[in-house]
């Protein structure tokens, strides 16, 4: 590829940016306000992104870690992460109008330990340590579900029988990973029970095949997403194990002028909790660095709608 100075054009990834389940979401914490009226409180960040979480504060929402941070008879509205079955116990016990904004596909992850465990399954779980939507799906067991996060960790871990054993995933991981760490799984319980669609959302996979087909052909990625959100870091990842230059911005003020130094195309995606306000205003600093162009790069047209929790509805 002949380089210049400066970009010459812009590859837009698509699909990119906001999902199903963090419109859901937002949406959700969003009629609330309407309806309820401020502070409606949130336990964890809504959705894993600064601007949205700055946005829903500046609107009247509260952001909590612990439920005793929250006073009686208040609105509480759970994360599109998801939470374990003690949190929404002590919800219930301490009194709070509840809405769940837990993604659906978190939701069917959760449903499936539930049915599974009642049939006396054990559980692999392929995530990581610490993400609030690993400590949600976990959080449904007392026991019996065990916590891997590379190849490496399936040497270690110790179910109390192997006869009845089954695999679920984090939904926002890195694809390819998750199919290594889970062909180790297999090769060492070869009659470990896999999911019958894959506990990896839509959303994640579309994004990450978008990387895959726009890296080869540009000279940089970069990729909208904070550094908390798992998805985004999943991308710029992908990136980089292809062999192309990537960076991950919170904004268009983090871009930095000698990335693009003798680069001729960039790429550009954002993941699933990046609002679009952010690609553009990112694009328009990529323009004020020299590109001309903006090319959209289609991968997979994305339909899919949640529908809200029952009590939102707005009175006109």
């Amino acid at each position: 590829m002949k380089n210049s100075a400066f970009p010459a054009e812009i590859l837009l990834a698509e699909p990119r940016g906001f999902c199903a389940g963090v419109d859901r979401a937002i949406e959700i914490v969003e009629r609330a306000l309407q309806k309820f009226g401020a502070p409606i409180y949130v336990r964890h960040e809504i959705v894993h992104n600064t601007f949205v979480v700055n946005d829903l504060k500046a609107k009247g929402a509260i952001f909590i870690e612990e439920l005793s941070d929250v006073p009686p008879g208040a609105t509480l509205v759970f994360s599109a992460h998801g939470v374990s079955k003690a949190v929404q116990q002590e919800a219930q016990a301490r009194g709070f109008q509840i809405f769940d904004a837990t993604c659906p596909l978190v939701t069917k992850v959760h449903v499936e330990v539930a049915k599974l465990a009642k049939e006396g399954y054990e559980f692999i779980m392929i995530g990581h340590k610490g993400h609030p939507e690993v400590e949600g799906t976990m959080g449904q067991l007392d026991h019996g579900i065990h916590l891997v996060d590379s190849v490496a960790d399936v040497a270690k871990v110790q179910p109390a029988q192997t006869t009845k054993l089954a695999v679920v995933t984090q939904t926002t991981l890195s694809v390819d990973d998750a199919a290594d760490i889970s062909a180790a799984i297999k090769a060492r319980f070869p009659q470990v029970r896999e999911p019958k669609q894959q506990d990896i959302c839509y959303a994640t996979q579309n994004r990450q095949d978008a990387v895959k087909i726009m890296s080869p052909q540009v000279d940089i990625v970069i990729v909208v997403g904070s550094p908390t959100s798992s998805n985004s870091n999943r991308l710029r990842e992908v990136a980089q194990k292809l062999g192309t230059e990537s960076h991950m911005v919170d904004s268009a003020d983090e871009l930095q002028p000698q990335w693009f130094e003798g680069k001729s195309r960039v790429g550009l995606t954002a993941g699933a909790s990046a609002p679009e306000v952010l690609v553009r205003q990112v694009m328009d600093r990529i323009k004020a660095l020299g590109a001309v162009s903006v090319r959209k790069m289609d991968v997979a047209p994305e339909t899919v709608r949640f529908p809200l929790p029952k009590g939102l509805k707005i009175d006109r």
